[in-house]
């Protein structure tokens, strides 16, 4: 069964050839949870894009919106996305907006492979309402209406993702596995 899994993983990487996993999606999709399984078993070092936006800012990514803005927030989301990526190969998480903006998904097509974890409505909003504190976008109104919205306006930008995987609620390492599987997938396609 080890040098399965090893075989596995050997099989992602050299497929990726440096390349770096880069997941998008809805909040609450399952980036983070997923994304440290998947980086732990490839070896990879697992990036959270808003994480880095607050060590380089010094502040909570609800603060940066509070004391300046969503447009000064994704500004310092694509430095910080760019820079990690050209660093070292890495599974980097990114926030749900981030694959909105052109140049971030040029850069990501440079140093990566896209992987869009689709979820469905109900999924989301049971997910994100878990931690309400760290989605300062919903605090505008009905987190549903919100979620809505964000899915008509940004899954047709996210379906330009190379790779598409259904997040589902079962476990998260179920989860992993598929994510695995399917990364094995479309690299033997490619």
């Amino acid at each position: 069964m080890a040098n399965r899994r090893q075989s596995r993983t050997n099989r992602i990487l050299s497929g990726l050839e440096g390349r770096s996993i880069v997941f998008l999606g809805m909040m609450g999709c399952g980036k983070s949870a997923i994304g440290k399984m998947v980086a732990r078993k490839l070896g990879l070092e697992f990036v959270d894009a808003d994480s880095e936006i607050e060590l380089a800012a010094g502040r909570s990514v609800p603060e940066i919106f509070a004391e300046y803005g969503e447009e000064e927030f994704r500004r310092l989301e694509e430095k910080v996305i760019e820079r990690v990526l050209s660093e070292k190969q890495v599974l980097l998480a990114l926030g749900g907006g981030a694959f909105m903006a052109q140049t971030t998904r040029m850069m990501i097509s440079k140093y990566g492979l896209s992987v869009w974890l689709k979820a469905d409505l109900e999924l989301l909003l049971d997910r994100v309402s878990r931690r309400p504190n760290k989605r300062p976008l919903l605090k505008k109104g009905n987190p549903r209406e919100i979620l809505m919205n964000f899915l008509k306006v940004r899954n047709p930008i996210y379906a330009q993702a190379e790779l598409h995987i259904e997040s589902k609620s079962g476990t998260k390492s179920e989860m992993r596995d598929i994510v695995m599987n399917a990364l094995i997938e479309h690299l033997k396609a490619s």
